[in-house]
């Protein structure tokens, strides 16, 4: 089977430019199979050697190939049209569908022959100098042809040109065999081995036997190639290839070969939210990157926005206030902080007055775990839980030069332990001041609004006893239910 390395598709303005050397090459091609092929038959029919008239046969099979080849380079060239909007490059996948039948018919004929000479049909070798002239002359011309059709077939990435060249290739290689096939039979009386004489049927069915496999090996890459069967590894090189900034994933690469152009189709998914602008520039780059995996390759990238879940974006805050309307909590005062590489959210939420602190608690608490599972990075997230129809208390003027401990903190909160069980304390430095953020634990039957109040009490007492406080974020919670002895 084919493998992603298999993909050798032109550069974006090499196609047309090649395809005057491709006609070059395949009509030369041709020229070479008529003067081999004549003069393999004569010297074969001459001498009566089973292996050239086999080498005259695949001669033969060479020359249809090659005008084969001929149109199919020409049809190909053709640009895309209403009827074909991949163009007409299948046109040489279909060529070299045809040789690969050609080959085979061949080689039935050559094997029906030579299981009858060795079941003992009588048929005299003539082994002269001009058989062995023959055959060596076929190798040097299959040599040169076998290169010139490669080094055009790598270049412009033709299938069709590619099946030429391995067939002359074949031909030094089944040549040669017939020549070892002569000399065992001209050897054979010389040094008392009558066995040897059947060594040209021998050396036929071996010929027979390489042009079977080099058929089936082109015959199944002609069939994938028709069939869009896509090469191994190709689907896998192409999504590490687009792994570039801002795509979440991809959920759909299909990969294409049509005579030497490679299609390319690829789905990737971002980040809900992201604006068309971006994601723009995200296909863009990620055709950059399919480019130069597959330089010359045609290729469309589609960008669709992820689905199932809120993942993060760019903007963090954005992704908190979405999934805070997700959850029906408005949300404001949002203050990221990062300390030390750990980065923190404090926020304040609004939930309806009449629910009770256990109930608007498990609210906000689901509203912290999606804001969590969607920015991984986060270390911690205080909320600060308010009645909808309040607003937040207002941030005091801070006089300069106040400094506040973490001690007079807690001896504050001692003082008014009647309000809640206060832990979880942490001071912060900021642009402005001091950041205060504590747990309050209450009992959960307590409305909301009761809670809000004790809240707003004891910042207020904060506020008064530590003034170089900046923010104060109190988050309430339900205390959890005794267990019953």
């Amino acid at each position: 089977m084919a493998s992603a390395q298999d993909l050798r598709p032109l550069p974006a303005s090499g196609i047309a430019s090649f395809a005057a050397e491709k006609q070059r090459v395949a009509l030369t091609s041709v020229v070479s199979a008529v003067f081999l092929t004549t003069m393999k038959l004569g010297v074969g029919l001459w001498t009566g050697s089973l292996g050239i008239l086999a080498e005259a046969a695949h001669s033969l099979l060479d020359l249809v190939a090659a005008a084969m080849t001929v149109w199919a380079v020409r049809a190909a060239a053709q640009p895309a049209d209403g009827r074909h909007t991949y163009g007409h490059g299948k046109f040489e996948n279909l060529s070299a569908l045809g040789e690969t039948v050609l080959l085979l018919a061949t080689c039935v004929w050559i094997l029906t022959e030579a299981g009858q000479r060795l079941l003992g049909k009588p048929v005299e070798v003539e082994v002269t100098v001009w058989g062995f002239v023959v055959m060596a002359v076929s190798i040097a011309v299959d040599v040169s042809r076998s290169r010139a059709l490669r080094r055009v077939a790598l270049q412009t990435g033709s299938q069709a040109l590619e099946a030429d060249a391995l067939h002359f290739s074949t031909d030094v290689w089944s040549s040669s065999v017939v020549i070892l096939g002569l000399a065992a039979v001209w050897l054979g009386p010389r040094v008392r081995l009558p066995w040897l004489a059947g060594a040209d049927t021998v050396a036929a069915i071996l010929v027979a036997l390489i042009v079977v496999w080099v058929s089936l090996q082109l015959g199944r890459r002609s069939v994938a190639d028709l069939l869009d069967e896509a090469p191994a590894g190709a689907r896998e090189a192409v999504a590490a290839a687009v792994a570039v900034p801002g795509v979440r994933g991809v959920s759909r690469v299909r990969v294409r070969q049509s005579g030497p152009e490679v299609f390319v189709d690829v789905t990737l998914t971002v980040e809900p939210g992201t604006s068309i602008e971006r994601g723009h520039t995200i296909a863009d780059a990620a055709e950059r990157a399919i480019q130069n995996l597959l330089p010359g390759a045609d290729v469309v990238v589609h960008v669709e926005p992820a689905s199932g879940g809120v993942p993060e974006s760019d903007n963090p805050a954005e992704v908190v206030r979405r999934l805070a309307a997700e959850h029906g909590v408005p949300v404001h005062g949002l203050q990221f902080r990062n300390v030390l590489g750990r980065l923190s959210l404090e926020l304040h939420a609004e939930v309806a007055p009449v629910l009770s602190v256990a109930q608007a608690h498990d609210q906000v608490t689901a509203l912290e775990a999606a804001v969590r599972h969607a920015i991984p990075r986060l270390a911690a997230v205080v909320t600060h839980i308010e009645p909808a129809a309040r607003s937040a208390s207002p941030v005091v003027s801070v006089p300069h030069g106040q400094f506040t401990t973490l001690e007079a903190v807690h001896e504050v909160l001692a003082e008014h332990h009647t309000l809640g069980w206060a832990h979880d304390v942490a001071l912060s430095a900021s642009g402005h001041g001091l950041t205060l953020t504590l747990h309050l634990t209450v009992p959960p039957e307590l409305p909301i609004a009761d809670a809000h109040a004790r809240t707003e009490v004891l910042e207020r007492v904060l506020r008064r006893r530590l003034p170089t406080l900046d923010r104060v974020l109190i988050h309430v919670e339900p205390a959890e239910p005794r267990a019953s002895v």
